[in-house]
């Protein structure tokens, strides 16, 4: 059983490569093709469009890889059963309950390759690539702190407590400065939206001017702002859930709660990068059932095409539950862990069906 182990993950390690560089370069692509827009964009030349697409890259693999292993695992007991090594191997007492073991301990394996891809590497490679990009296309430089986010327009500085999803600004300040870099006036905003005239909309204005030695405090119900500021560039400042890690949602959501403000959001985020080793896992559990079938079912090519199918039915369940949490508030855990047991318990169910259905026929006398 040692060296089927070893030749079973030798193959499912190569076809997961395979599959794994096959669709980054699809992601790649698309990258690439949405990029070409803003080309020549400022300092946008095509080394810095290449360099930014490059960067992204990293995200991408840690949202296709359980995706990737589904595939592979598919793809290498697929050619197993095509080629009858495992007919052979089924004959000589390997049972499927052993199968799914030895495909599980090589799905840790790749869980954990999978979690510290997307702790570590992904969040500091999609920060790289925001910057680069925002740094060739816009004039307007931004940092993200504990205080929120830092953003230089022209001769102000503006500090954002908090930038909702919509691209709303709560809590924000405007320092303006003159050429000198001598302070002319500070204004404290509770709430800005961008109109329809390419301005933002600010309500609850609280502006202290400073006129030599004299200072002057206005308090004004609605006011407007024109600034290079875009809906599109904030959105690009912004840093999504499930781009941060583990250690950064734990800290964002607890500044949320602080705030009073809703983490359901966040929480889902957490909880999916929490469960997501157990996610390639189970794919690679589901996988197992659908690749052995009868040769009246179809190639490889067939069941690849139906592997591609449950992923998309695993993909499309996780978005339906992610959204149905956050408009009804439901709690987070509970939202992230059914999608993953309910694929648990059908590739189990499957597993143990095909089973029975294989010793049925092994030993039942004919008549």
């Amino acid at each position: 059983m040692t060296t089927f182990f070893r030749y079973l993950a030798k193959e499912i390690f190569v076809a997961t490569g395979l599959l794994l560089l096959a669709l980054l370069a699809l992601f790649a692509l698309f990258d690439l093709i949405r990029e070409l827009g803003d080309l020549g964009k400022g300092a946008y030349n095509l080394t810095s469009l290449l360099l930014y697409v490059t960067l992204s890259q990293p995200s991408h693999v840690v949202v296709i890889f359980p995706i990737a292993a589904l595939l592979g695992t598919l793809l290498a007991i697929s050619r197993l059963s095509a080629n009858s090594e495992l007919t052979v191997m089924r004959a000589s007492g390997l049972s499927l309950n052993k199968l799914a073991i030895f495909a599980s301990i090589i799905g840790l394996f790749f869980s954990v390759l999978t979690f510290t891809f997307g702790e570590y590497v992904a969040p500091a490679s999609e920060e790289a690539a925001k910057r680069l990009r925002l740094a060739a296309t816009s004039s307007v430089v931004a940092r993200e702190f504990r205080s929120g986010f830092w953003v230089k327009d022209d001769l102000s500085f503006v500090n954002i407590q908090t930038l909702t999803p919509e691209t709303e600004l709560l809590n924000m300040r405007i320092y303006e400065f003159d050429r000198a870099y001598r302070l002319l006036s500070i204004s404290i905003v509770k709430s800005a939206k961008y109109d329809a005239q390419n301005r933002w909309a600010l309500n609850g204005v609280e502006k202290t001017t400073f006129e030599g030695d004299r200072v002057r405090i206005n308090n004004l119900p609605i006011a407007t702002w024109n600034s290079v500021m875009t809906p599109d560039l904030l959105s690009a400042l912004q840093v999504k859930p499930d781009e941060m890690s583990i250690s950064n949602l734990n800290a964002y959501i607890d500044h949320l709660r602080g705030n009073k403000q809703s983490t359901v959001r966040y929480e889902l985020a957490l909880w999916t990068k929490v469960l997501q080793p157990a996610a390639v896992v189970i794919l690679m559990l589901l996988a197992i059932p659908f690749a052995i079938q009868s040769a009246r079912s179809g190639g490889v090519g067939a069941r690849l095409v139906l592997g591609i199918m449950v992923g998309l039915v695993s993909y499309i369940f996780n978005q339906m539950a992610s959204i149905l949490t956050t408009l009804n508030d439901w709690p987070p855990l509970l939202a992230a862990a059914t999608p993953l047991v309910v694929f648990l318990l059908v590739a189990l169910g499957m597993i143990a069906w095909k089973e029975y259905g294989y010793r049925k026929t092994r030993f039942t006398a004919p008549a």
